[in-house]
């Protein structure tokens, strides 16, 4: 049932259409998972920054289990049914619903168990409807453009983080006084960026469903594609030494994709709780990574293209640790600056390259299974980084040794990353 990667490019309107649904579900991203309400969180909400930073570890691995359990069946209907659009449709206006949600979360403990709930239910909808997202990319392009196309979503992804954080900076954190008469002593201004960010993501994901085309419908009913579907996941994962490449890659990714995703969702609280920057502060931090970052997505993407996905991966990692060991040992506001940009600036690459070693690994006639498996790998152990991050921030009494903890799971993914060949190119 799986769908080999198409000879006949779409149509430009169908390319933009498909990216720019990137440009808009990374408002939630930006401003829910790791700069606005992550911070808000941890400073407003919870009783302190030690027991917030672990209540939202403990909530995003909780998330993190229910994605990995969840992917897999998501994967087998994509595979199966043909369709992805109405899924991803389910999936995107539950994200937006959650979202809108948060702007219930007021300031005080007694907020935690619905700040915590609605944000584990905001990024189910965010990462499950990536699966059906990510499975229309080898139908949309030719091989040899794949590090382009998929460059481009990412990048043009950091670019709507960029505009959504500008527009929460401005329109509201900022703003004296507040819009629309909220009220700034219960923390209203902070709180209607979720509304804004709902609203953000609504609008620009729109044109998908409108201009891009999606796979065939199967006729297959739901129960019986799913069934199939997970048999035949099954069956390949019993057969691994066959794809033994490729699940190398599969394994490498999730240990490595483990460590970027825990630096996305504790930075806005690593710079609040180590640097004491404020709610302002971090989000202007935030465009600052965002404008790097979408740099660094939009040029790797040619890289990609022209020396190959693997050694793409192998640069951004290596400079990603690098960097990550200079944000960690950084004293000052400056000196975090500068290293966190650096670092930024390869967020990007392994996002988009991963994804885009993926098609090119996969053999055509079991795509659509591994790239469900892809999905599975990129959060099967998603629940470990926020755990072990959390915990150790407990244990030791600082965000700094917590953090630290990430840079062995880059560490290990690059060096199972070496292991993985990757086929050549062809147009």
């Amino acid at each position: 049932m799986s769908t080999a990667i198409t000879a006949k490019p779409a149509s430009r309107r169908a390319l933009w259409s498909w990216a720019l649904f990137d440009f808009g579900n990374s408002g939630f991203t930006t401003v829910v998972s790791t700069f606005v309400f992550s911070a808000y969180f941890t400073q407003a909400i919870a009783p302190d920054v030690e027991t917030g930073t672990a209540l939202w570890g403990t909530a995003t691995g909780i998330a993190g289990l229910i994605i990995a359990l969840t992917s897999p069946i998501a994967g087998a209907i994509a595979d199966h049914t043909g369709r992805r659009k109405p899924w991803l449709a389910f999936f995107t206006l539950l994200c937006v619903v959650a979202t809108a949600a948060l702007w219930f979360a007021a300031p005080g403990p007694d907020s935690i168990p619905l700040a915590l709930t609605v944000a584990v239910f905001g990024t189910v909808g965010f990462e499950v409807g990536l699966v059906f997202y990510n499975t229309m990319l080898p139908d949309l392009t030719t091989p040899n453009r794949l590090g382009r196309v998929s460059g481009l979503a990412w990048g043009l992804g950091y670019a709507g983080g960029l505009i959504c954080l500008v527009l929460a900076l401005i329109g509201f954190v900022q703003a004296d006084p507040a819009p629309f008469g909220l009220d700034k002593s219960n923390a209203e201004h902070v709180r209607a960026t979720m509304l804004l960010t709902a609203v953000w993501i609504a609008l620009f994901t729109w044109p998908l469903f409108a201009f891009t085309p999606d796979s065939p419908k199967t006729g297959m009913p739901l129960g019986t594609a799913v069934r199939q579907g997970l048999a035949a996941l099954v069956a390949t994962i019993r057969n691994a030494r066959q794809h033994a490449n490729s699940f190398r890659f599969l394994i490498a990714r999730m240990i490595y994709i483990d460590g970027v995703n825990t630096m996305f969702a504790f930075g806005g609280i690593y710079a609040a709780g180590t640097f004491g920057m404020t709610l302002e502060d971090i989000i202007v931090f935030g465009i600052a990574l965002n404008v790097t970052a979408g740099l660094g997505a939009a040029v790797f993407g040619w890289v990609d293209d022209r020396y190959g996905s693997k050694r793409t991966l192998t640069i951004s990692l290596v400079a990603l640790t690098a960097s990550a060991v200079g944000v960690l040992v950084a004293q000052t506001v400056p000196q975090f600056w500068v290293t966190a940009l650096i670092m930024s600036t390869f967020f990007g690459p392994v996002q988009a390259a991963s994804r885009t070693l993926m098609a090119r690994l996969a053999p055509p006639e079991i795509r659509g299974e591994m790239f469900g498996l892809f999905a599975v790998s990129g959060k099967v152990t998603s629940f470990a980084g926020p755990f072990i991050v959390g915990a150790v921030t407990v244990l030791a009494g600082s965000q700094r040794i917590g953090m630290a903890t990430i840079l062995v799971f880059l560490v290990v993914g690059l060096i199972l990353l070496q292991t993985v060949k990757e086929p050549d190119r062809s147009s």
